[in-house]
């Protein structure tokens, strides 16, 4: 049974289909990416499977849990690392993480030994009690999957998770990211703009164009199905989007991706 799928999963806004009639799933285990242009619908699908969001129709589900009827279930099986920062810069490491595991109810005998563990496991032991405000970006990154993974999810939600690290911190998270899924087992869906990323990390990539799936599979597959010989996912995205991907998105979405690149330096 896959840990996501969705069914004719539908979001509305008066006359405009944000996300229309998604139909996919997800296998455990996987690191699956979903990418797309600016306005294709991927924040949108991500705020509903993490039950942010209602659909306006169709069905999703999470480990069996109705992300519409089960939320609270959903949000137990889940972790969701979002692209905006949401570590406390004047807390330190340790701090923001016990304050998750209080967030998460977890048991006050576990708290300590899980925050130690999550730091152990994102190399950020040595770092514990400075103040997050110091960090550099990626370790900020590893901070935030740190906090999502405190209750252990089986399934993580990474939304453009290295926008706006150097390639060298970047490098760093994709190593812990792919780390979590061998380690642990965890099913991982991320969106990047970043081709490379995705071909580095997805086992499965489904490119999102005005709201609708238009291509879907490894991306072996998905280079070879425009020709291969030489093709990249940069090739394929622009193939099936007719994007360049240096196009920007509105001045909104514009503003806070670069926000969010400033804070983390």
């Amino acid at each position: 049974m896959p840990i996501l799928e969705t069914d004719s999963l539908t979001r509305t806004y008066g006359e405009l289909i944000a996300v229309n009639a998604l139909t996919f799933s997800i296998e455990a285990g996987e690191v699956f990416g979903l990418l797309g242009p600016n306005g294709a619908g991927k924040t949108t699908t991500i705020k509903m499977l993490t039950t942010l969001l209602p659909p306006t129709s169709g069905k999703a589900f999470v480990r069996g849990f109705d992300v519409a009827r089960q939320s609270a279930s959903v949000r137990r099986v889940i972790g969701y690392v979002p692209q905006m920062i949401s570590a406390d810069g004047t807390l330190t490491g340790y701090e923001n993480l016990i304050i998750f595991a209080k967030l998460y109810d977890l048991p006050r005998s576990e708290r300590e030994d899980r925050v130690r563990s999550a730091l152990a496991f994102m190399g950020l032991a040595d770092a514990e009690d400075k103040l997050v405000r110091e960090y550099s970006g990626g370790m900020i990154r590893r901070l935030e999957i740190a906090q999502s993974m405190l209750h252990r999810p089986p399934l993580l939600f990474l939304d453009e998770p290295t926008v706006g690290l150097d390639p060298n911190a970047r490098r760093t998270v994709w190593e812990h990211i792919e780390q979590l899924r061998k380690d642990y087992g965890i099913t991982i869906l991320l969106t990047t703009h970043l081709m490379e990323e995705a071909d580095n990390l997805c086992n499965r990539v489904a490119i999102m164009h005005l709201g609708n799936i238009v291509a879907s599979g490894t991306p072996e597959q998905l280079k070879a199905g425009i020709g291969g010989n030489g093709s990249t996912l940069d090739d394929v995205f622009i193939h099936y989007t007719g994007n360049k991907l240096e196009s920007g998105g509105s001045f909104r979405e514009t503003t806070r991706a670069r926000r969010t690149a400033r804070r983390l330096g």
